[in-house]
């Protein structure tokens, strides 16, 4: 007879890499929204591509997987069951957000996911509150980071194209718009999947499986699968947002807000740094569209997304440590 322990552990892995598929799917208009809505791109050639450039961003680096698998809570007193727990409220909570087409960050629900059912299960003790510091510190300063990056750019790009005839310019700028979005699908997979990585090592160390973390190779490999098939189901509901209601775009601004945005996303994960894609991205739409005017960015959305922001770790963390406290009623805590 199957040990309990171990049937968790499947529970897990089976609920990580659907997390991932969502996490695809949810976030698939970080890469492609500006370059569909500008029409560079099909939306099927987009997300073709989009899934294919994911799966080799997760390939490549483990050190956001790292940050996430041993920053956040003590890992001595991870259980499956928390794991799961935290799993299951952040993909309930991207379910929400896609269903009313709002760009959240699957980020900051596996965050609150993981913290909500940590502290329902041994308190605010548990938390590693230096690492966590450090974590949603990053998930703050890289919006800022984007928007500077993205209003930057934007300008440059004004004056050295200057006297080049706007039509002229939007035309060449929309084979050029394929590369950055590229760029960005690839940073996506890069900084996205390792999050749920680091999640499944945090599993197979809690049950004895691995005597120290380290992201196996099958891991990382499952997770990059699983992210580049979601990524393939598509997700236009926030592709709409981002591409069309948020910032009217043309192709020159869409190669700017994809281009500074995936540096920034490179950048951090280069380190370490788990910052949002989602925000990252909206917040070069944003720099892009204020480098317009003011009244290019449709403000109403600019508030639902930064209300979205603002309570997806606490709303995740409520709804993993709700589901922490159901679970416990019939599985080993």
């Amino acid at each position: 007879m199957l040990d309990i322990s171990f049937i968790i552990l499947v529970l897990v892995f089976i609920t990580a890499l659907t997390f991932d598929y969502i996490n695809g799917f949810h976030d698939t208009a970080n890469a492609i929204a500006t370059c569909v809505s500008t029409r560079a791109l099909s939306v099927k050639a987009a997300i073709v591509m989009a899934a294919g450039l994911n799966f080799l961003g997760a390939m490549i680096s483990t050190k956001v997987a790292t940050t996430i698998g041993k920053g956040i809570v003590d890992a001595t007193i991870i259980t499956q069951t928390v794991i799961l727990a935290g799993l299951l409220g952040a993909i309930i909570w991207n379910l929400i957000t896609w269903y009313y087409g709002i760009p959240s960050s699957s980020s900051h629900a596996l965050i609150g996911g993981i913290v909500g059912s940590v502290v329902a299960h041994a308190g605010l003790q548990s938390l590693q509150w230096a690492g966590l510091k450090k974590i949603v510190l990053s998930l703050i300063i890289s919006p800022i980071i984007g928007t500077f990056f993205g209003f930057i750019f934007m300008v440059i790009i004004y004056w050295l194209f200057r006297k080049k005839n706007p039509h002229t310019l939007n035309r060449n700028f929309r084979y050029l718009q394929v590369l950055s979005a590229a760029f960005m699908a690839f940073s996506h997979g890069t900084a996205d999947a390792q999050k749920t990585m680091g999640i499944m090592t945090m599993a197979l160390v809690s049950y004895g499986t691995l005597q120290s973390f380290v992201v196996p190779t099958w891991v990382k490999a499952s997770a990059a699968i699983a992210m580049a098939l979601g990524t393939a189901a598509g997700g236009w509901r926030i592709i709409k947002t981002l591409g069309k209601d948020f910032v009217k775009l043309q192709p020159v601004h869409g190669f700017a807000a994809e281009t500074s945005s995936a540096a920034v996303i490179l950048g951090a994960a280069s380190i370490g740094m788990p910052v949002s894609t989602t925000h990252v991205i909206t917040s070069s739409i944003l720099g892009v569209g204020l480098s317009k005017r003011i009244t290019a960015v449709n403000w109403t959305v600019a508030r639902r997304i930064v209300m979205a922001w603002v309570i997806t770790i606490p709303a995740a963390a409520i709804v993993s440590s709700t589901i922490y406290i159901l679970i416990i009623q019939f599985l080993p805590a």
